[in-house]
Order: C-alpha cells, then structure tokens, then sequence
C-alpha cells in the first residue's frame, strides 16, 4: 500500500499539470476567433477578466476565508501592479500577437517571460545567474531567432512581433511579484485582486459598452467549424483562465518543482496544435524547430534559477522561475 499512494499522488500530479498547461494554451485560436468576430483585443480581455473576477469573487464568498480583504488592502501596491502589468497588459499583449501572428508564435514569444527574469537577475539585481541559466537564455534568443526568421528580415508582422514581446515582459513581471508576494499572499487571492485591478483599468480603455455584444448570441468562424460565441468566451473563462489555473495550482502541490516546470512547457506546443486543428494554422518545419529550441533554452534558464532557490530550504518550489510556497495553493 505505501508504494501505491505516492504513485497515485505522483499520476494525479501529472494530469493535473498536463491539463492545466493544455487548457492556458489552447485559449489563444477561441480568444483570436472572437477578435476575427468583431471584438477588439481590448475588449476580448476585458470579457475574459470580468468572467474570471465574477467566478473567483464567487469562489471566495464561498470559501468565506477570513483575511483575504485584509490582505489585499497590506499589500495593495503590489496587488495593482501585478493587476497592471502582469494581468492586463500581458493579455492584451498577447491577444494582439495572437490576432496578427500564428498563435503557436505568439505564445512563444509570451515564452521568453523566463528568459527575461534571468536577464533581470543578472543584470538590474546583480544577482548570481547559474551557468545553466545564462545558457538557456542562449539557446533560447538563438531559437526565436529561428522562429522569426531573422535572416529573412524578419517578415512577421511588426506590431504583432512587439506586441508579444511585451506580453513576455508582462509574463516576466508575473514571475518576479509572485516572487516577491511568496508566503504573503495566497494565489487566489492574489489572482482575485489583480484580475479585478486589470478589469477596472481596462474597461475605459476597451469600452465594453460598445463592444459587440451580438456577436455572443451568433454562430461565429473557428476555422472551417462554426460555433455559437458564447460558447468561445466560455471557454476562454472557465477553461483557459479558471480551470488552468485550479489545476496548475494543484500540480505544484504533488510534484516535484523540475517536473512541475517543465510540464507548464506543454502550453506552447498545445496552443501550437489546437491553432493548427482549429483555425489551420501551420508553422513551417523551420519555424517548428525553433519553437523546440526556444523551449529547450527556457527550460534550461528555470532549472538554473530552480537549483538556486532550491538551495534556499525545503519550504519552496519553483515554478518557472518563480517562488511560491506548497502549502494552500488552492482552497
């Protein structure tokens, strides 16, 4: 019996990793279906972040945790700019990368967040940077360059290009506050304050008011499929936000912090795949290859950054880049 138990958490673990990691990537084609429709990215966002909040406040009355106002309020700075920056600018970020770029592109570039938090490390906190890490951010510039192709000028679109690198540095910010916030404030209230931050500074910029609320209740194009737009926002809501992050959150309560890293890593090659069945995208066998390098380099620049804060003591794991702690990831 004691073999069996270990293995199952381990099984459960890994699914819940694996799902969580399908469910983020495989957003990007619905949320790019829903702008193809008529929504601005702005305002794809905002439907995204108002479904969330109003999910997650219901979570939390009926949790009924005590101190998570409290909370909020010790740590509102941090709170508004992880809501500014890590929330709403990443996503629209990302949303106008994925309604200009392949989506597989668009979330890789959203990739090189880790990258970015072993440049940061190095070069504005003067911070040690394992071998390991300063390698990996290599390979990882080496394979965006495939991706882009840049002995060819780079012909992607500019202000998509821009725009998920921005998303990366918004998906960096992200790392370092959760680093910063570890032990302090608890993920669901974390994602709660922040996500309402980001509906409130968005909503007069992408103006909900106008925003084409018809196209909800129409048979909108997901590639050479039709599907009502309600179902699309749905599932950007409930699947890629809610769900991904319940079961991301669950993940890293079971395993191990190098497994848990590297099974978030699925995200690019599902949003790569789901693009390609649902809207027929496809990269080109060079682009491809990139992607893995990108992949392979990120990896490398967590697992130096994951070895040195391991040495830290036994309380933390991290994900990514980032430190967190195991106890009480989800309610």
């Amino acid at each position: 019996m004691s073999s069996t138990v270990p293995l199952n958490r381990t099984t459960a673990g890994v699914l819940f990793g694996v799902v969580s990691s399908v469910a983020f990537g495989a957003g990007g084609p619905f949320a790019k279906a829903l702008i193809a429709a008529g929504f601005s990215p702005l305002q794809a966002v905002w439907v995204r972040l108002i479904g969330t909040v109003v999910v997650l406040v219901a979570l939390c009355l009926a949790l009924r945790r005590p101190g998570q106002l409290t909370t909020m309020a010790r740590y509102k700075w941090p709170i508004a700019l992880y809501g500014l920056v890590a929330v709403a600018a990443c996503q629209v970020l990302y949303f106008v990368a994925a309604s200009r770029l392949p989506v597989g592109i668009a979330i890789l570039l959203e990739f090189t967040g880790p990258v970015l938090v072993v440049g940061w490390e190095k070069l504005v906190r003067h911070a040690h940077v394992a071998r390991e890490s300063a390698i990996g951010v290599g390979v990882a510039m080496l394979g965006l360059a495939i991706v882009v192709q840049i002995w060819s000028g780079v012909h992607l679109d500019a202000v998509g290009l821009a725009a998920g690198l921005g998303a990366g540095a918004g998906n960096a910010t992200y790392f370092l506050l959760i680093d910063r916030l570890a032990g302090t404030v608890d993920p669901l209230t974390l994602t709660t304050g922040g996500m309402t931050v980001g509906m409130v500074v968005l909503t007069p910029l992408a103006a909900p008011w106008s925003a084409p609320w018809h196209v909800l209740g129409h048979s909108v194009p997901l590639g050479s499929h039709h599907l009502p737009g309600w179902t699309l926002a749905a599932f950007v809501v409930l699947i890629s936000t809610i769900l991904s992050y319940l079961t991301g959150a669950a993940a890293v309560q079971r395993l191990s912090a190098t497994v848990a890293a590297g099974l978030a890593y699925v995200e690019p090659a599902s949003a790569t795949v789901v693009a390609w069945v649902t809207l027929g995208e496809r990269l080109s066998p060079t682009q491809l290859a990139g992607g893995v390098i990108v992949l392979a380099g990120a990896y490398l620049a967590q697992r130096g950054i994951g070895r040195n804060t391991g040495a830290e003591g036994d309380s933390t794991r991290s994900i990514l880049g980032t430190t967190v702690t195991t106890e009480a990831l989800i309610p």
